[in-house]
C-alpha cells in the first residue's frame, strides 16, 4: 500500500503541538489528542469490548508517552443503545474489560477517557425492538429521513419522544457510565453531544419539536446537555468531565449553518459552562468539531462548511478547548490553531491506519492511507494491522 498523498507536509515539532498542558488531573507531554472513533469490535449479546482487539488497538496508539486517548463511543445504558457492536459502559462485566485496556494505555505512560454514547434516533430500530425497548428521540415521528422511517415503521417501533422522567433516566445513566469509568481506571470522561445523537437532537430545533421544559427556547433545548454534564459533575467531580460538541455539523440531518440561531445556541451552552467554572466547577475541556466536518462519512474535504467557524468558542469558555476535523492534512492550520495556549488537535482517521501518528506529525513524515471500509469491522483487518513508519519503510512502501 502506498503512502497518502500530502500536498503540504510541514513538520510541527518546536510548535505549541508539542508543548505540555494539563488537562484535568493529568498533564499531557503533547497536544495531540485521538479523537473518539467507532470501531464496532465489541461482542453481541452483552456489548463487552473485545479486550483482546481493543488492548492492542489503544497499546499501539498510545506509545508516545503522555498522549490523551478519547475512547471509541460506550453506550451507557441498553436503552441509549442501538448498534449491537459498540462497547458498554453500564455493567460490571464491561467495565472489568475495560479495566484491563485502560491498564494498557496507562502502563504506556498516557491517559484515557472514555466517551459516552446515547443514540436517540440514530439507532437501528430493530435491534431495540429485539429487545424490547423503545426507539427513543427528542420528539415523536421526526425522523432522519424517510428511510429510517420506513425502518421504524416495519420494525412497530415508531419513534417516540423522551417524557420528563424517561429523561431523568437517562442523565442516572450517564452519572452511571462516569462511576463505572472511574471505576475501571480512566482519567474522564467525555460527554457526546454532538453529530446527532440524542443531547444534539434536544440541542437542534430540526429534531426538537418539543413544547415543555426541554424544547423551544434556546435555554429549553440547552437543558438535557446541562444537566447531564452536572450529573457527570455530581458523580466524578468537574475536572473529570469534558463535553463533544458540532456547531456546524449536518449528519443525522441537523442543522448545521442553515440555522441562525444554532450559534446562539452553542454560545448559550458555553457560557453556562463558564459560570460553573467561575463558581468552582470547570469542566476539563471542550471539543469542538471543526466546520471542515459536517458529516465523518464525508471524504476528506468535502461538505465543509466555509462560512463560519468556532472561534466564537474562546470569547465565551476560557478553559481548554480541543479542535478536530480534517486537520492531519493541514498542519498549517494546526500550526496557528495551536498559537493560542488553551487549545489542543485531536486527530481521527488518519491515527486509525498511522499508530505512530504523533511521531509523523512532529517530522511531517508521510502517512499511510486509511481504508474506510474496515473502519467498522469484528477483526483487527483495518484496526491493528497498520504498520508504523518504520515498518512501512522496511516493506518498501516508500517506493510505491
Amino acid at each position: 500500500m502506498p503512502f497518502a498523498e500530502q500536498k503540504n507536509a510541514v513538520p510541527l515539532e518546536g510548535t505549541n503541538l508539542f508543548k505540555p498542558i494539563k488537562i484535568g488531573n493529568t498533564t499531557l507531554s503533547h497536544r495531540a489528542v485521538m479523537a473518539p472513533l467507532t470501531r464496532l469490535r465489541a461482542s453481541w449479546p452483552g456489548q463487552v469490548p473485545n479486550t483482546k482487539l481493543a488492548t492492542e488497538y489503544y497499546d499501539q496508539r498510545s506509545k508516545r508517552k503522555g498522549t490523551m486517548i478519547l475512547s471509541e463511543a460506550a453506550v451507557i445504558s441498553p436503552q441509549t443503545g442501538g448498534i449491537n457492536h459498540a462497547p458498554g459502559i453500564w455493567n460490571d462485566e464491561q467495565v472489568a474489560e475495560w479495566k484491563k485496556i485502560i491498564k494498557k494505555v496507562h502502563d504506556n505512560g498516557s491517559y484515557f477517557w472514555v466517551q459516552f454514547w446515547a443514540l436517540g434516533r440514530h439507532a437501528h430500530p430493530g435491534n431495540l425492538a429485539g429487545d424490547g425497548l423503545r426507539y427513543v428521540s427528542a420528539s415523536d415521528d421526526v425522523y432522519i429521513d424517510p428511510v429510517r422511517e420506513e425502518i421504524a415503521m416495519y420494525a412497530n417501533n415508531q419513534q417516540h419522544g423522551l417524557t420528563k422522567e424517561e429523561i431523568k433516566s437517562f442523565v442516572a445513566d450517564f452519572a452511571n457510565a462516569a462511576k463505572n469509568s472511574i471505576k475501571a481506571g480512566a482519567d474522564g470522561v467525555e460527554v457526546h453531544s454532538a453529530f446527532g445523537f440524542i443531547l444534539n437532537q434536544f440541542l437542534d430545533p430540526k429534531s426538537n419539536k418539543r413544547t415543555d421544559g426541554y424544547g423551544g427556547s434556546i435555554e429549553n433545548r440547552s437543558r438535557f446537555t446541562l444537566e447531564v454534564i452536572d450529573a457527570c459533575i455530581d458523580a466524578v467531580g468537574a475536572e473529570r468531565v469534558g463535553v463533544r460538541l458540532s456547531p456546524w455539523a449536518v449528519y443525522g440531518s441537523m442543522s448545521g449553518g442553515e440555522d441562525p440561531t444554532l450559534l446562539a445556541t452553542y454560545a448559550y451552552i458555553l457560557g453556562e459552562l463558564e459560570k460553573r467554572g467561575k463558581a468552582g466547577n470547570r469542566i476539563a475541556f471542550i471539543d469542538l468539531i471543526e466546520p471542515r466536518i459536517t458529516d465523518p462519512f464525508s471524504p476528506e474535504g468535502q461538505n465543509e462548511y466555509k462560512k463560519g467557524n468556532n472561534d466564537f468558542a474562546y470569547s465565551v469558555w476560557k478553559g481548554p478547548i480541543i479542535r478536530s476535523g480534517n486537520l492531519t492534512l493541514h498542519p498549517k492550520a494546526v500550526k496557528e490553531m495551536v498559537e493560542d495556549e488553551r487549545t489542543l488537535v485531536a486527530y481521527g482517521r488518519f491515527w486509525i491506519s498511522n499508530p505512530d501518528l504523533i511521531d509523523r506529525v512532529e517530522k511531517g513524515l508521510p502517512l499511510n492511507k486509511y481504508d474506510r471500509k474496515t473502519f467498522f469491522g469484528r477483526t483487527e483487518v483495518g484496526l491493528t494491522d497498520y504498520p508504523t513508519y518504520e515498518e512501512a519503510l522496511k516493506l518498501g512502501w516508500d517506493k510505491k
